[in-house]
């Protein structure tokens, strides 16, 4: 399933980011989160992941497993996009981001205030 046919949460936490590098090393880094849907997730952070790499995000409330489907580099740092592995799906009522927003209430909102005028 593309996860840009489902909503999109926009988010702000901060995550640890888990994965082993071309040579077989360990490696991890702080990133922040960036949006969150059931089926994957956008983060930033300082450092490049190779496509299709297998990566492990943490929090201390949760951990979701997925594969990197993108990572390009803009103007603060590096956006990874993140499927999730089928059995590792993203449930708000087990993880909650410290900030979060759905922009379909935003958009209903704006509308009502619209219509309000």
């Amino acid at each position: 399933m593309d996860r840009h046919l489902e909503p999109r949460m926009l988010c702000s936490d901060l995550i640890d980011v888990f994965w082993t590098d071309k040579k077989g090393r360990n490696r991890s880094a702080l990133a922040n989160l960036e949006d969150i849907a059931s089926s994957g997730a956008c983060i930033q952070m300082d450092t490049p992941v190779p496509l299709e790499t297998l990566v492990r995000l943490a929090h201390s409330k949760t951990e979701l497993r997925g594969r990197v489907r993108y990572c390009v580099f803009r103007e603060t740092g590096y956006f990874l996009g993140v499927d999730f592995e089928p059995d590792s799906r993203w449930n708000r009522n087990r993880f909650r981001p410290k900030h979060m927003l759905d922009p379909r209430r935003l958009v209903r909102s704006l509308t009502r205030a619209a219509r309000a005028r």
